[in-house]
């Protein structure tokens, strides 16, 4: 299967959702998860944060506000290298479409953002969430924005967070449960459905691999974004913002 994520198309949009403007007075989605984050890690340790699906860099960045560490790993090697570009401090040229072949050339840098003094705080990897080395681990927070969604095997994916984790931190997972065969398998979803009558959604499905591993912490949030695909065509969107306490074993 082609990555779409690995097209000029995609690698524009997402500079624009995280380093372009907002839209319809939906605020940064890449920042409200971050700075979420920040103030849930407030009286806890705050030496290491892993972000997952980090795509072109933003949470990263910003969980560097908190966090005396932050790696941020993507599937893409197009989305890491930007991420990889902007740290280094170069400006990245990108092409916001309006209609058809018509737009503009805009840029992106950290300093626009006053994260240029967090670049030697963050470390950016390819790799895959489902697949991670052993030496990823030991992590105060780790951030999975976007990504459920987006993984071949959730389940795995989600019991394999004990091993990332420490005791007392915090899983944070946000997602609009976009639920796509062409991403996840029908066989491998763990909700967006009925069985024997019952409805089973992706919360259900999180609580049950999650177990007994890490508690929801706390009712789920709604973070609504936005991104731009022309002029004139938005995506706009709600993830459900949940929040997961590691437990001792």
């Amino acid at each position: 299967m082609n990555n779409p994520y690995e097209t000029d198309e995609l690698l524009h949009q997402y500079l624009a959702f995280h380093y372009g403007r907002e839209y319809f007075g939906v605020k940064n989605y890449a920042v409200q998860c971050a700075h979420t984050a920040l103030q849930l890690m407030a009286n806890k340790p705050r030496k290491r944060a892993l972000d997952l699906g980090c795509a072109v860099g933003r949470s990263t960045f910003e969980l560097a506000r908190g966090f005396d560490q932050v790696v941020g790993i993507d599937l893409s090697a197009r989305f890491i290298e930007a991420a990889q570009e902007l740290q280094s401090g170069e400006t990245l040229k990108y092409f916001l479409r309006d209609e058809g072949e018509l737009g503009r050339t805009v840029e992106a840098r950290l300093q626009d953002h006053q994260l240029q003094s967090l670049a030697s705080k963050v470390q950016f990897e390819q790799g895959d969430a489902c697949n991670l080395p052993t030496n990823i681990s030991g992590f105060d927070l780790v951030f999975a924005g976007n990504l459920i969604d987006r993984v071949a095997q959730p389940e795995a994916f989600l019991k394999d967070m004990a091993q990332r984790v420490v005791i007392g931190g915090l899983l944070i997972i946000s997602s609009p449960y976009t639920l796509l065969e062409e991403y996840t398998p029908r066989n491998q979803w763990i909700g967006g459905y009925t069985t024997n009558g019952q409805v089973r959604s992706v919360l259900d499905g999180m609580q049950a691999a999650l177990a007994p591993q890490f508690r929801l912490a706390q009712s789920p949030l709604n973070v609504p974004f936005v991104i731009r695909e022309t002029a004139r065509k938005f995506q706009h969107s709600v993830a459900e913002y949940t929040v997961w306490e590691r437990l001792p074993t």
